[in-house]
């Protein structure tokens, strides 16, 4: 399921900078359309919402109808599409792209993306802390830590830290409850959450997002510390700084679907 969703979000294995140049050589198709609106028509369970180019309703990659029952999201798609100029760029549409993904594939595949969640969860950023220096060990604490315990309230279990980069293995109950907590969600809910993540390197800061207990800005501040220490210290160069922009605005799509999407 991570090839799946991987235009949609950097691999933290693959190399960011060679995935930036690569992207920026793409072509891209001419702006085809010139009026864009929500449409609305009954559905079997209530009313959905499609994209409307010209008054032609929007259809994913593999031709299947764009339509969805949250008014919200479909009229931050529309906003994507409108905002677009001769050109279309599918990366300035990450709402879009994840709802594509939701209907192309997580709608067929939910329980391979819970299962990957999961997994995030027995080997999450959160249960590995720094050694030093103690002002960056500090704002983990600060900043994990609460993460942390509403988790373990939440499924019941206590997860293991670790002290710098040697894995720990979770206990398989723990991340087993984790997994059971997915079932019955959304396709475009469980997108949007493995979208949060896999960006993040969290299922615990992700879950959190998705429950609401947390704002997106939270999240992201709390999933950045390690990356804006090092920025404090060295600097950012202006690709590195590209590449986090991109994963900011893929994070904000899915943290706007999820405030509006119900589990």
């Amino acid at each position: 399921m991570r090839d799946i969703l991987s235009d949609l979000e950097t691999d933290a294995a693959a190399n960011p900078v060679e995935r930036a140049r690569a992207l920026s050589r793409r072509t891209l198709a001419k702006r085809f359309y010139e009026a864009v609106e929500v449409g609305t028509q009954d559905g079997p369970e209530g009313p959905v919402h499609a994209v409307l180019l010209d008054g032609r309703a929007v259809k994913t990659p593999t031709k299947e109808p764009l339509r969805i029952a949250n008014r919200g999201v479909a009229e931050a798609m529309a906003g994507e599409w409108a905002a677009q100029g001769k050109e279309i760029d599918p990366l300035t549409m990450p709402v879009t792209r994840i709802v594509n993904v939701a209907v192309d594939a997580v709608a067929k595949a939910a329980g391979e993306v819970a299962d990957d969640i999961a997994a995030y969860a027995g080997n999450d950023l959160l249960c590995y802390r720094a050694e030093g220096p103690d002002r960056l060990c500090r704002l983990q604490e600060d900043l994990w830590g609460p993460v942390i315990a509403r988790a373990e309230a939440r499924h019941g279990g206590r997860f293991k830290l670790a002290a710098g980069i040697m894995p720990v293995r979770q206990d398989p109950e723990l991340v087993a409850r984790v997994r059971a907590a997915l079932e019955g969600r959304t396709p475009l809910h469980l997108a949007a959450l493995h979208v949060a993540t896999t960006i993040t390197g969290s299922a615990l800061l992700a879950l959190s997002l998705g429950e609401g207990e947390m704002e997106a800005d939270a999240v992201w501040q709390a999933a950045c510390v390690d990356e804006d220490w090092n920025i404090e210290q060295w600097g950012m160069d202006h690709e590195a700084a590209a590449v986090r922009a991109a994963r900011r605005r893929d994070f904000a799509a899915a943290a706007l679907i999820l405030s509006l999407q119900p589990v």
